[in-house]
């Protein structure tokens, strides 16, 4: 069956969007944004805070197509464009590097225009190894074109799932011989539209250019980007919460609400509430942190006059973030690649000192947990 896309209806691309059921949500989304702005800045996180968000946009924009890259590796790629002075840099990795170049210059240049040859470049460092790149679903077909717009040699980009044979077509984009225009027009409204919200500009920046699909591929990450450099505009360039790790933790759901918008009309109120909520849901995972990070900082001024060795330092750490609950003296051996009995040593000596709780089960089953203050 031929599906309609909203790409090929007369009046594209004049989104429509309901402001009245939009109000609501991001009048919270603000407050909680207030909120997060205020607690870094009190605690003077931002540094720690905006190096963190990075890593975590490149480590999960990359996750959502599949591709995994090493979160330690990313770190230290973020730290170096940053110019974080952080001990134990890994050593470069030119395609983590371009990924980690793509997001530091969306946002950290977010007031710089918008323009073709800034996405091409964006598109080169995403593929620096690209004479020797292939189509993901055509590995004997040409390299990818880098650095330029798809010209459908191999025919209509589409998104396509299902085994061959029995393939489902989610998605037809616009034909290459449109796209000197559509993205003329994209950028165009980017720079110079008068969309009120940020948030609502970036909602829909993301949607229309990944319903262009301009590039061969990278069109999803390079659109997350551009969400990301309209919400840096939008908040002065200084950004704490990473929309991408909450994409990828409901990664079927954005593929779902993209396909419906996309096979839809253009009122586009159910993707931008879906947008907005998404990004309400990664201001909530932000301030979470910023309140472990809170209670890691009370912990260790309470204990500040505490000696505790090496092994003890990085578990308390762990049972003070979200790594661990509880942990078991194997458990504690495992991780800290010690002996059972040096373990039950460290243990001992801080249930002593009252940061650990014993739990009632005995024996290899005895479980221990932080003592909160």
């Amino acid at each position: 069956m031929k599906r309609y896309f909203i790409h090929l209806r007369p009046e594209w691309p004049a989104f429509r969007w309901s402001g009245l059921a939009l109000a609501e949500p991001l009048l919270a989304l603000a407050r909680r944004q207030g909120v997060l702005w205020g607690r870094l800045q009190g605690l003077g996180f931002e540094t720690e805070a905006l190096l963190r968000t990075t890593a975590a946009d490149v480590v999960t924009t990359s996750a959502i197509e599949g591709e995994m890259l090493d979160p330690g590796a990313v770190r230290s790629s973020v730290a170096r464009r940053l110019g974080i002075d952080e001990g134990g840099l890994q050593p470069p990795d030119r395609r983590i590097d371009g990924v980690v170049d793509m997001m530091v210059d969306a946002t950290r240049e977010a007031s710089q225009p918008l323009t073709a040859q800034r996405l091409w470049r964006w598109h080169r460092w995403l593929f620096p190894v690209a004479p020797t790149a292939r189509r993901v679903s055509a590995l004997a077909g040409p390299p990818l074109v880098v650095g330029a717009w798809r010209d459908d040699r191999l025919g209509p980009m589409e998104v396509v799932s299902g085994a061959i044979g029995r393939e489902h077509v989610h998605f037809t984009a616009p034909a290459a011989w449109r796209l000197h225009d559509e993205v003329t027009n994209f950028l165009a409204w980017f720079e110079g539209s008068a969309v009120d919200s940020a948030v609502i500009k970036a909602g829909l920046a993301h949607l229309w250019f990944v319903t262009i699909h301009p590039f061969d591929d990278g069109n999803g990450r390079i659109a997350r980007a551009i969400a990301d450099l309209a919400l840096s505009r939008g908040e002065g360039g200084q950004r704490f919460y990473s929309v991408s790790t909450r994409i990828n933790r409901s990664r079927q759901d954005y593929y779902d609400i993209l396909e419906a918008t996309q096979q839809g009309d253009l009122d586009v109120t159910p993707w931008l509430l879906w947008f907005v909520g998404c990004l309400g849901d990664a201001v909530t995972d932000a301030l979470a942190y910023s309140e472990r990070s809170l209670d890691t900082g009370r912990f260790w001024s309470l204990h500040i006059g505490h000696h505790f060795n090496e092994r003890q330092r990085a578990m308390l750490n762990r049972l003070l973030g979200e790594d661990l609950v509880e942990v078991r003296t194997a458990d504690w051996a495992r991780l800290c690649r010690c002996s059972p009995d040096t373990a039950l040593r460290d243990i001992d000596a801080l249930v002593a000192l009252s940061i650990l709780d014993k739990g009632s089960a005995g024996g290899r089953s005895t479980r221990y947990r932080l003592v909160r203050r």
